[in-house]
């Protein structure tokens, strides 16, 4: 066996690396597993698609990368509390040979943690069958797993530098305030932070995922693994020096990462997130389309949307849309959706639309393409009550039953409540009176401009 592999598997016995490495790896899938959020269901499942399992296991930084300060730190005090740290210093091997040693087990422990949830990841996608749409995913990951190694070598020379007893959780507890100090929002079309846009990007954790067909623009990677790389270098220059003058000099890898960085990484949040494009180009099913992210949609999505075409045309006429097309423009929290003439927009976020089927899907088309929304529903969003009764009334002039729309936030009851006067009142007229209603009702929603369930009713609530 070769030196660096025999010096590299007692470092392995003697160090905390194996340990560190399970804490991070259970803590990450517990979390993803266990805890319910955003991460755990819906269109932003973190095993759903590539880009969203990418950047979920990076917006899990926001404890693992304090946790690897602290464990590296850990393992730094390691020969001040043996009490070898003066004689190892006496010894002929050099002070750089010492602190790769010491550094490299446990960094690689990690980065190959966070590799390894990474694979379970892909594994779990692959299984699933979710669409391939390159390997733009691939450096969100790389970037990650640097992040973990270059932190707990940043804490193993600092433990060096200040060997106390307090120093690793006093840096975990450092490091988990720095990234929530710095952490992204993302109730913008983007994701925005309350300090400068190329502050925050130091932090190597990222927003939660709110828009899955978005992506990090490669300046962003860039710069991170230049900060992260200046980060480790001081890192292993602090577990190597041994006078105060070394010590200040290994802070120059930090500054140079970090000025480098600054120069790179992009001030504006738009120019931060960008779509990801092979991940929203157009997968066709005759006029029916959705992006190749959400490929495995279109069987499910074609038949009952050119049903609802076919049904749109004879209700609205010629102002019916002639596609319908998956939604790409990223939006706000409570942001008007993008608004084509042309085309009814499915939104996958939606679930009233992502977990209908069949004739249940068919009717929430129908009620999308006469009656659009201005108030997004999602997880996050709950739309508002007149909108959804305007479009379980919409449906139900075409399709011939009132039903109140699934899976929204609004009760099935506070539903029928409100549509039912309403409903009692419009199909009481005339049929031209009424086809005269919905187009009115139409206008109101393309438009935004006014009450929906006041366009039903001619006006009369106002």
């Amino acid at each position: 066996m070769s030196v660096p592999l025999r010096v590299l598997r007692t470092e392995l016995r003697c160090s905390v690396a194996p340990w560190a490495g399970a804490a991070v790896l259970a803590t990450a899938l517990a979390f993803l597993e266990l805890a319910p959020g955003p991460w755990s269901k819906g269109s932003t499942l973190w095993t759903a698609q590539w880009t969203s399992m990418a950047l979920w296991t990076r917006h899990l930084l926001v404890f693992l990368w304090p946790l690897a300060l602290g464990l590296g730190a850990l393992q730094g005090l390691r020969d001040h509390r043996s009490g070898t740290a003066e004689l190892l210093a006496a010894t002929p091997r050099p002070a750089r040979h010492r602190a790769a040693a010491l550094a490299g087990p446990t960094a690689l422990a990690l980065a190959g943690a966070f590799a390894l949830l990474v694979l379970l990841g892909a594994a779990r996608l692959l299984a699933g069958g979710a669409a391939s749409t390159g390997a733009g995913w691939l450096p969100i990951s790389l970037v990650g797993a640097l992040a973990l190694a270059a932190g707990a070598v940043l804490g193993m020379g600092v433990a060096r530098t200040l060997p106390s007893v307090l120093t690793p959780p006093a840096l975990a507890v450092a490091g988990f305030v720095l990234t929530n100090l710095l952490r992204q929002r993302t109730d913008a079309a983007v994701p925005t932070s309350a300090v400068p846009n190329r502050l925050s990007l130091l932090s190597p954790m990222l927003a939660d995922v709110r828009q899955t067909l978005l992506t990090l623009a490669a300046p962003v990677h860039l710069g991170q693994t230049l900060w992260l790389l200046g980060l480790a270098a001081t890192g292993l220059a602090l577990l190597a020096a041994a006078t105060r003058r070394a010590r200040l000099l290994a802070l120059t890898p930090l500054l140079a990462g970090g000025a480098l960085a600054l120069l790179v990484l992009p001030a504006d949040p738009r120019d931060t997130y960008v779509l990801d494009r092979p991940a929203t180009a157009q997968v066709c099913d005759g006029p029916v389309c959705v992006t190749a992210a959400h490929r495995a949609r279109l069987d499910e999505l074609a038949g009952p949307g050119r049903d609802a075409l076919g049904l749109l045309h004879g209700a609205l006429g010629d102002r019916a849309p002639s596609a319908v097309r998956e939604t790409t423009v990223p939006r706000a929290i409570g942001g008007t959706p993008e608004r084509p003439g042309d085309a009814l927009l499915v939104d996958f976020d939606d679930e009233v639309i992502g977990a209908a089927e069949g004739e249940a899907l068919t009717r929430a088309l129908v009620g999308q393409g006469i009656a659009p929304l201005c108030h997004p529903r999602s997880e996050r969003e709950s739309g508002t009550l007149p909108e959804t009764v305007a479009q379980s009334i919409a449906a139900a002039w075409v399709l011939g039953e009132l039903r109140p729309l699934d899976k929204t936030m609004h009760r099935a009851q506070d539903q029928t409540d409100l549509a039912a006067p309403v409903w009692q009142a419009f199909s009481a007229l005339p049929p031209a009176e009424q086809r005269q209603r919905i187009a009115a009702l139409h206008t109101a929603a393309v438009s935004c401009a006014d009450d929906p369930l006041d366009a039903l009713a001619g006006g009369a609530t106002r």
